[in-house]
């Protein structure tokens, strides 16, 4: 079901297997990380390499790295994914084009391991919705 009084963008990907890290950031940073998105957010990411490169919103929310004592600074855009809340996380590096990532990839979080929900694997194709009006 589409509510065709919002607009929405989606990003179209398929699964690709990460490195690990942002589980890891995610974990240590939980609750930086829960007071940025208000979801307590399982420790890791779904990868997804996208057709297109995506860069992130001049709006994103951002956990900036002197928050929490760190020097890597994210940007944070809320999404939906298997119609659930979720957020795409990118490292400034990451969006710069200098970090671990090419745009093309994007990693999502929410509150549960998607790969396990989902019965995800490298390959499988998978949406994101972007919502142009969020809170609505």
């Amino acid at each position: 079901m589409s509510d065709a009084d919002s607009k929405s963008t989606v990003l179209r990907g398929v699964v690709r297997t990460g490195i690990g890290s942002f589980g890891f950031w995610l974990a240590k940073l939980h609750e930086h990380y829960e007071a940025k998105t208000g979801m307590t957010l399982f420790p890791g990411t779904l990868n997804l390499e996208l057709f297109e490169p995506f860069r992130m919103p001049r709006n994103a929310l951002r956990l900036e790295g002197h928050e929490y004592g760190g020097t890597v600074s994210v940007s944070i855009v809320p999404c939906r994914v298997f119609g659930r809340k979720a957020f795409i996380l990118r490292t400034d590096a990451n969006e710069k084009g200098t970090g671990h990532h090419l745009r093309t990839i994007i990693e999502v979080a929410t509150d549960v391991k998607l790969r396990d929900m989902y019965a995800l694997e490298d390959g499988d194709p998978v949406d994101v919705e972007l919502q142009s009006n969020d809170g609505a």
